[in-house]
């Protein structure tokens, strides 16, 4: 199993960044890779479908959400990219008042040969979305 885990500090409240983040078909908000996302059903089971700015397609499918604990966690059902058994969490914590943390990580296998590859492209993902998110709330 491969893992990949980014975080960065946002400046605002984990209130407003989990407004953001927990909305599951909003990513193409604070993450510009997401051309565009629609979602069918609500709640775990709820099915995703982005569409990337490069015309590629992934759909991912929302296994849990706990709003109390500001943590949600997603599948990919169907992706271009070579791996299989994801499992993505996207996390909000309270600093104070006015900052926050903003955690996205995930597990998964790679086909043989592309795990590096792999690591390095979610990794590169996943901070667009912080950087997104800081942007959002600056």
């Amino acid at each position: 199993m491969q893992n990949v885990k980014i975080n960065g500090t946002i400046d605002t409240s984990a209130d407003n960044v989990w407004e953001l983040v927990s909305d599951f078909g909003g990513l193409d908000i604070f993450v510009e890779a997401v051309e565009r996302c629609t979602v069918k059903g609500q709640g775990a089971g709820a099915v995703r479908t982005l569409t990337l700015q490069d015309g590629g397609k992934v759909e991912e499918k929302l296994e849990s959400f706990d709003n109390d604990k500001m943590v949600l966690e997603y599948s990919i059902l169907e992706s271009p990219m070579p791996i299989k058994n994801y499992t993505g969490r996207m996390e909000v914590n309270k600093l104070n008042d006015n900052q926050s943390e903003f955690i996205w990580s995930s597990t998964f296998e790679a086909e043989d040969g592309t795990e590096r590859d792999m690591k390095k492209a979610l990794a590169g993902l996943y901070s667009v979305g912080v950087e997104g998110l800081k942007e959002r709330f600056s």
